[in-house]
């Protein structure tokens, strides 16, 4: 059995709104799943049916290989976008009552209370209330409560929300860390851009369906153009890009006559770029040659338009 979570055609309505449509995915074990999609696309609404908040109308969700049950609240690990901390406790207080309502006894609650609170480097909050503390510091608070029990799964919806840039790379360090330790993550996100550094498997929810689905690296290589960005050293650039655009699809160029540069970017067919460098070995010093790989961005928003869907 190679995944941790599979939902199965599972469909959620609210009256005559449908959050989720047969939606189906695969969470294989020990990998970091994106689930992703603009606001209110249902990608909460998925999340809270794993977590047994809410219920499908149909479909199944299995827990490693098990049809989902209470029990298994135990083996995963939820952090929500709304946060729900008591404003007015003081941090070592709340931090151990969560901790106990996961299961732990108080005092091996405390022993990776200080483990963690050292390791985030945050000892000196303990008796500071919640209300004291700024979004992104109550944050690594939850952050804290929510894989302290040592689940399977951990659930991250919008995790980086009231972080700053030093903060945030902390969190994904430890996201990264509890996953080569054998956790099994879903990282929910709008944010595209959030995923390309941290997940292997991502799906595109949109107006609750699942549009696309896979290993990221996958995804990417089919939604290649065979576009690529070249930087050539040329003594007659004029006349260079005169021929380039003759043989060739260029898309765009840029002359730097200063440092007799050519910069363009050019379509090969089938990603074939062998008669291209040949040309330009006889021409000059070729300084870069990249292929363009498209965003995460980008591929939601193709396929999306594939699709005939409109989007945000």
């Amino acid at each position: 059995m190679n995944n941790i979570l599979v939902a199965k055609k599972v469909t959620k309505k609210y009256g005559d709104h449908t959050a989720l449509q047969n939606v189906s995915i695969e969470i294989p074990k020990n990998s970091i799943y994106g689930l992703l999609g603009p606001n209110g696309a249902g990608k909460t609404t998925l999340i809270r049916i794993i977590n047994q908040i809410t219920y499908p109308d149909q479909g199944e969700v299995l827990f490693e290989g098990e049809p989902l049950r209470p029990e298994h609240i135990a083996k995963i690990g939820y952090l929500p976008e709304e946060r729900g901390l008591y404003k007015s406790m003081k941090v070592g207080e709340q931090a151990l009552y969560l901790a106990q309502l996961k299961g732990l006894s108080k005092n091996d609650a405390k022993q990776k209370l200080k483990y963690w609170f050292d390791r985030l480097e945050i000892g000196d909050w303990w008796n500071k209330k919640i209300q004291e503390l700024s979004k992104g510091m109550a944050q690594k608070i939850q952050f804290i409560v929510t894989v302290l029990h040592e689940p399977k799964l951990l659930i991250f919806d919008e995790p980086f929300s009231g972080f700053d840039p030093i903060n945030a790379n902390i969190i994904k360090d430890e996201i990264l860390r509890l996953k080569d330790s054998g956790t099994s993550i879903i990282f929910s996100t709008h944010r595209m851009e959030s995923v390309e550094e941290l997940c292997e498997y991502i799906a595109l929810i949109h107006r609750s369906e699942k549009i696309l689905d896979g290993r990221l690296s996958d995804i990417k290589k089919a939604y290649k153009n065979n576009i690529f960005e070249v930087g050539i050293e040329a003594a007659e650039t004029e006349n260079l890009l005169f021929e380039l655009k003759d043989k060739f699809k260029v898309l765009s160029s840029d002359v730097d006559t200063e440092e007799n540069q050519l910069n363009f970017s050019v379509q090969l067919p089938s990603g074939d770029s062998g008669a291209l460098l040949n040309l330009l070995g006889t021409k000059g010093n070729i300084n870069s040659f990249i292929e363009t790989i498209p965003s995460t961005n980008e591929i939601f928003i193709r396929t999306v338009e594939n699709k005939g869907i409109a989007h945000e």
